[in-house]
């Protein structure tokens, strides 16, 4: 018995029409010469192939969310920022480790918002000099905060490994099946979850 007729039970999945789920991507750095846009696109390329959700690359550079609460800002990409996670039924994070932790901008981004994160559920993808394990579990905490369901299975990518000079992304090859998997737990966990939104 599959994980979402053992959840719904086979008989409300009968004649039932799904309608794809929304998944966001989200580059969590901001930094002139990141690699992040590498990573996102490669974790695309690999989600769209399942046809599975819509996946959609949503870059935080592109919203001007100045520091939460600071005065003066220009916190005029707030609202488009708002309205595109809430659009959102899942996310996919990019998250490259700075200092131990995630990006201030992740962060910022982060805190902006509330009601639009909660009961979704997330996966994430890492790199740094140990694969942004210790970023990985600063968000963790974060996301369980604001509701965010976060699978368990990351792919943790290496400076050392998986990147060119630090700058050129060439996944080793294990890499895409562990997306895959990721993927596995993120879909169902996704599909849960809006349930309780509707």
């Amino acid at each position: 018995m599959g994980f979402l007729t053992k959840l719904f039970g086979a008989q409300k999945m009968e004649g039932k029409t799904m309608t794809k789920l929304n998944i966001g991507i989200i580059l969590g750095s901001t930094r002139e010469g990141r690699v992040s846009p590498q990573v996102g696109s490669w974790v695309k390329e690999l989600a769209d192939k399942r046809g599975d959700a819509n996946y959609t690359i949503i870059d935080i550079a592109e919203y001007k969310l100045p520091l939460l609460g600071e005065a003066g800002g220009d916190a005029s990409g707030a609202g488009a920022w708002s309205e595109i996670i809430a659009k959102q039924d899942g996310f996919i994070f990019i998250v490259q480790e700075y200092n131990h932790s995630i990006t201030g901008a992740l962060k910022n981004a982060l805190d902006y918002l509330r009601d639009e994160w909660n009961n979704k559920a997330a996966g994430i993808v890492s790199y740094g000099s140990v694969g942004g394990a210790r970023a990985t579990e600063h968000l963790r905490g974060i996301l369980s905060e604001l509701l965010v369901a976060h699978v368990r299975v990351h792919p943790a990518l290496s400076l050392f490994t998986d990147f060119e000079n630090g700058t050129v992304f060439k996944p080793a090859e294990v890499q895409a099946a562990s997306v895959n998997q990721m993927l596995d737990q993120v879909i169902p966990w996704t599909t849960a979850l809006n349930t309780i939104r509707k």
